[in-house]
């Protein structure tokens, strides 16, 4: 499969990629793996920003589930995608890549505070921009953040690093008979409910026409590849 040529573009990493082998929240070599892709790409002409979930340190819905307070929750999930972020600017900066964090949240004694204009200048001044706190709403994943970052950015497409290979008709870990798409529509990823991202942030790629990208980043130099269009890969569009 060839990909489509892309420019600018939204990488959105769970935060579980930043854990390596599971044993720590956030495992330094592996964080350093990642930003050596992102400073990859970076190198060969793309134009990046990210959206880092917070699941390695504390997953709001979850939390809910067992009793949490949902708003307070959600809250507490926002300020760990800031521990995250910072935790890659800091690996992208130690390779020499300019790169700025911008909250939804603000704290400006950690990072800037979210604000569009600026995130599209520090683009076209060659800085990767990290968005963090989601959308600094609770009931609102990082996902939806990903999209909305996305559209704001203008970008040409959203790439979901994820730990499998593309979208699939059920749960490849689980059946050994799923299918892997190439291509899926996004009306499909919603009347099936494939678990690509959650339905509002499909939505929200849909009615902006921002094909989705979901790959292996758990892979190493694989990011690369599929950005190259070499790589496995399903593409959500429209």
């Amino acid at each position: 499969m060839t990909l489509p040529r892309f420019k600018r573009i939204l990488l959105k990493l769970s935060g579980e990629v930043l854990m390596g082998d599971g044993k720590v929240s956030i495992d330094p070599a592996t964080t350093a793996r990642v930003a050596g892709e992102i400073a990859a790409a970076q190198a060969a002409g793309f134009e990046l920003c990210l959206v880092v979930g917070g699941g390695n340190i504390f997953r709001g819905l979850a939390a809910a589930a067992r009793g949490f307070d949902r708003t307070s929750a959600d809250y507490m999930g926002m300020l760990a995608t800031v521990m995250n972020a910072l935790a890659v600017q800091n690996a992208l900066e130690q390779i020499g890549v300019e790169t700025r964090v911008q909250s939804a949240i603000p704290m400006p004694s950690v990072c800037e505070p979210y604000i569009r204009r600026r995130a599209v200048r520090h683009m076209e001044k060659g800085r990767i921009v990290i968005f963090a706190a989601g959308t600094g709403n609770p009931f609102f994943t990082t996902d939806s953040a990903a999209a909305l970052r996305a559209a704001e950015m203008g970008c040409d497409a959203l790439f979901k690093g994820t730990s499998v290979d593309g979208v699939y008709d059920a749960d490849p870990k689980k059946v050994e008979t799923a299918t892997r798409y190439d291509t899926v529509s996004f009306n499909q990823v919603l009347s099936d409910d494939l678990k690509v991202m959650d339905a509002s942030a499909v939505a929200l790629c849909r009615d902006n026409n921002i094909p989705i990208v979901v790959f292996n980043i758990r892979e190493q130099g694989n990011l690369a590849r599929v950005l190259a269009g070499e790589g496995t890969a399903t593409i959500v569009g429209n």
